[in-house]
C-alpha cells in the first residue's frame, strides 16, 4: 500500500485548529450541562411529583433521541421559532442539552448514594433542605461522581464529531476537507483517529488525578448508574 504522509502531516496546524475547536465544544457543553444536569438531578429526587415527572421526561428525551436529531433540532428547527443561530452555539446548545441528561442521573445516583444520616445530621444543626444539600450533600456526592462525570467528558469529546454535519469546522471536518482535496482519506481518517486518541487518554489520566487528589481516607464511593446505559435500564 502506497502511503503518501506527506500529503498529509504538512496540514497539521489547520487541523490542530479544528482539534481545539472540538476540545472548546466539549468543555464549554460538558460545563454548561454539568449546572443544568445538576439542577434535573436534584429535580428527580423532588417530592412534588410534577417536578419529578417533567425532570425524567426531559432525562428521557434526551437520552432516547439520537444526539444527531437533537443537533438537526436545534440548528434546523428552532431558527423557525426564534430566528437564525449561529452554528457554534447551536452545537453547544445541542450538545449541551444531550450532556446535561446523563449528568443528571451521574448526579441522582451520587447523590443517592449517600447515606441517609447525612441528611438528618444537616437537619439536627438547624440547616435547611436546600442548606444541607448545598453544604453537605453535595460536596460528598461530587466527589463520588468524578470518574463517571469523566467518561461523560471523553464519551461527548468523541460524540462532537457529529457537530460535522452543520459544517462546524471541528477536528472531523477539517479532515474531511483535507482529505477531499488530496484524496489522502486512509492516511488522513488514522491521523485523525490519533488525535482523538491521544485527547481520550490526556482526559483519562486528568480525571484519575482529580480522582486521587479529591481521595479522602481511601473513600472511593462510586454511583450505581453508568452514565451511558440504555433508557429504562
Amino acid at each position: 500500500m502506497d502511503l503518501r504522509w506527506d500529503l498529509v502531516l504538512p496540514r497539521w496546524p489547520y487541523i490542530l485548529e479544528g482539534a481545539w475547536l472540538t476540545v472548546r465544544l466539549t468543555g464549554i457543553s460538558v460545563g454548561i450541562g454539568l449546572v443544568i444536569g445538576t439542577l434535573v438531578g436534584i429535580a428527580r429526587l423532588a417530592r412534588p411529583w410534577p417536578v419529578r415527572s417533567l425532570a425524567s421526561a426531559y432525562i428521557t428525551f434526551f437520552r432516547g433521541t439520537p444526539l444527531l436529531v437533537q443537533i438537526f433540532l436545534v440548528y434546523f428547527g428552532l431558527p423557525q421559532v426564534i430566528g437564525p443561530i449561529p452554528r457554534e452555539i447551536a452545537g453547544i446548545t445541542a450538545l449541551s442539552l444531550n450532556s446535561s441528561a446523563y449528568i443528571a442521573e451521574i448526579v441522582r445516583a451520587g447523590i443517592q448514594s449517600i447515606e441517609r444520616g447525612q441528611l438528618e445530621a444537616g437537619w439536627s444543626t438547624g440547616l435547611s433542605h436546600a442548606q444541607t444539600l448545598r453544604h453537605i450533600i453535595l460536596p460528598q456526592a461530587f466527589r463520588r461522581i468524578v470518574p463517571p462525570l469523566g467518561n461523560e467528558f471523553v464519551a461527548l469529546l468523541k460524540d462532537s464529531s457529529l457537530v460535522a454535519v452543520i459544517s462546524l469546522e471541528e477536528l472531523l471536518r477539517r479532515g474531511q476537507l483535507v482529505a477531499t482535496r488530496n484524496f489522502r482519506f486512509f492516511e488522513m481518517y488514522i491521523f485523525i483517529a490519533l488525535i482523538y486518541l491521544v485527547l481520550t487518554v490526556g482526559i483519562s489520566q486528568l480525571v484519575n488525578l482529580t480522582e486521587a487528589w479529591l481521595r479522602v481516607g481511601g473513600e472511593r464511593g462510586t454511583p450505581a448508574r453508568a452514565p451511558r446505559e440504555p433508557v429504562g435500564s
